[in-house]
């Protein structure tokens, strides 16, 4: 199985797009990127731009590839309106636009599937479903809260398998934040675990000291269980990787994977490139004038 992150906070936007390919089938998950509107009190800069627009040509690139495109939730930087296009006769496999879902999102679902009218070749709901395709096993779970509380609404996660692999998407889970995100994903025992860590660049204000403490043992305790049961790697990123100070907050997670045998990365890392959190960087971008 082929996992590829395509873009993701550290390669300088919001987004968690991975490209996911087995031996007969192909996706594109949560096909979107964003920029943070105000950081620091500064919007962002032309360098974010810039990788904005290069984020988007690689999104639009396997999306035209991919067979079924996954969106987890209607947040900007999971879904767009914008590029309707490359939802043209694809398999489009959406969280329910109507059940458990906030007010925001619930209008923000209906704009986009106005806007994508007549173009998929198919459109499925994810919640709770079970989809067989040619060998590969899709397995969305319920509606689950994005992060603490349901303030921010909900998401599916999303569970790949095929010939003996597994591969688990917890999209905005914010940690895993809860015993329910965390029980998801220790009943898939996936090999590897992309998951969005917690936003602790929000202490202080929107998070709380102890959900990070919580998302921290929830973490702890993924890794040190399915490190038993074959994860290999953890894709730690999205919400994490907006604070610079991240692996300090995050540390008791490295150390554990060093212990149990688990690879714990971020995207850029995963995929051999540099760390580049635009956004954790922005007043330095503005500082140095960077073009």
């Amino acid at each position: 199985m082929l996992v590829k992150p395509i873009a993701f906070d550290s390669l300088g936007v919001r987004s968690m797009a991975t490209f996911v390919e087995t031996k007969n089938v192909s996706l594109l998950i949560d096909p979107a990127a964003a920029l943070a509107p105000k950081r620091y009190g500064l919007s962002p800069h032309a360098v974010e731009w810039l990788r904005l627009d290069e984020s988007w040509a690689s999104i639009k690139k396997y999306a035209e590839y991919a067979d079924i495109l996954v969106l987890t939730h209607y947040h900007y930087d999971h879904h767009s309106p914008n590029y309707p296009e490359i939802f043209k006769n694809k398999v489009l496999i959406i969280k329910d636009p109507a059940e458990n879902i906030n007010p925001s999102q619930r209008w923000r679902a209906a704009y986009f599937l106005q806007s994508i009218q007549g173009l998929p070749k198919e459109i499925k709901q994810a919640d709770g479903k079970t989809f067989s395709i040619k060998g590969t096993t899709l397995s969305f779970s319920q509606a689950v809260s994005h992060g603490v509380d349901t303030k921010l609404g909900y998401v599916v996660e999303l569970s790949v398998r095929c010939g003996g692999e597994i591969m688990h998407f917890s999209s905005d889970v914010q940690g895993p934040a809860t015993k329910e995100h965390t029980e998801t994903i220790l009943d898939n025992t996936p090999h590897t675990l992309i998951v969005d860590g917690p936003p602790t660049y929000l202490l202080g204000s929107s998070f709380a000291d102890d959900a990070l403490s919580c998302a921290i043992q929830n973490l702890l305790n993924i890794t040190k269980t399915l490190s038993k049961k074959g994860l290999g790697t953890i894709i730690l990123d999205h919400h994490l990787l907006r604070d610079l100070g991240y692996k300090e907050k995050m540390h008791a997670v490295y150390e554990a994977g060093e212990e149990c045998g688990v690879k714990v990365l971020c995207a850029a890392e995963y995929l051999g490139k540099p760390v580049d959190m635009l956004e954790a960087r922005r007043r330095e971008l503005y500082t140095s004038n960077k073009m």
